[in-house]
């Protein structure tokens, strides 16, 4: 099961890196048009697309919505873009190491000749979200088209969406550690009780997981089952309406009834 991200800031209004400017109008445009369907802007290692799939330029996950909200800045309120993406395993491990902690918008001003902007990639990169930076004057081969524009870097945290099983493993520790200033007696079925609770939880995990399987093992199940069927019942009717190759033996007429025996 593929794992998505909370929605965090990716953008706000103002300047970009190469001296233009993303104005209110290119957000909200941005954020009523993206549609993964119609073109998924994936994510790439500062900006560059590499072409093989092993590559440290390969693909690091997918944006997969967007929305604008205003937000708070020194310079009074902005309007800001917010995605929502879905990670390779290589990048969480990468944000978890507190590498490519910003983020850089990739947005096409005309995108297939509509005249309306639109996102085409997200770039993550170390550069601070200050445009004073060199890291942050891409250049122009970086792009797919010469008059795409890049965003300022924006610091982003990577906060995944979890299982509720594992959301309740963690409510269950936090509650429990509440209650842990005992002593004694109290202390030590405490700890019991705590340590039995905690098991549960995380059997939790564990059944949500299995679960999804079970459901996903029978779904195969009836399709399966459903075709076996249909076969079944076009062979039984093929074979009714064939005519044996050997003639019919007649019906019996039998007797009249009478048991005979032998004296």
């Amino acid at each position: 099961m593929a794992t998505k991200s909370q929605f965090f800031r990716v953008a706000t209004e103002g300047a970009t890196t190469d001296g233009r400017n993303i104005d209110r109008a290119t957000i909200e445009q941005i954020a009523a048009s993206y549609n993964p369907k119609t073109y998924g802007a994936r994510i790439w290692l500062e900006h560059i697309r590499g072409i093989l799939p092993d590559s440290q330029f390969k693909a690091y996950g997918d944006v997969i919505a967007v929305k604008a909200e205003e937000v708070d800045t020194d310079n009074g309120k902005k309007l800001a873009l917010f995605a929502q993406i879905e990670p390779t395993p290589e990048l969480v491990a990468i944000n978890k190491a507190k590498q490519k902690l910003y983020t850089s918008l990739e947005i096409a001003p005309d995108f297939a000749d509509t005249g309306m902007p639109y996102l085409v990639g997200l770039g993550v990169t170390d550069s601070p979200a200050s445009l004073g930076t060199d890291a942050l004057k891409f250049s122009a081969n970086r792009k797919q088209q010469a008059d795409n524009l890049f965003s300022a870097g924006v610091e982003v945290e990577l906060v995944l969406d979890e299982p509720a099983g594992v959301k309740l493993a963690d409510a269950v520790k936090n509650l429990l550690s509440r209650f842990s200033n005992k002593s004694g007696t109290d202390a030590a079925q405490f700890a019991d009780i705590s340590e039995a609770v905690e098991t549960l939880a995380g059997h939790v995990v564990t059944v949500n997981d299995n679960y999804a399987s079970t459901l996903a093992r029978l779904d195969k199940a009836e399709t399966a089952l459903i075709a076996t069927q249909t076969d079944l019942d076009a062979f039984k009717a093929q074979m009714d309406a064939a005519p044996g190759n050997a003639p019919r033996r007649p019906s019996a007429t039998g007797n009249d009834g009478a048991v005979q025996t032998e004296f």
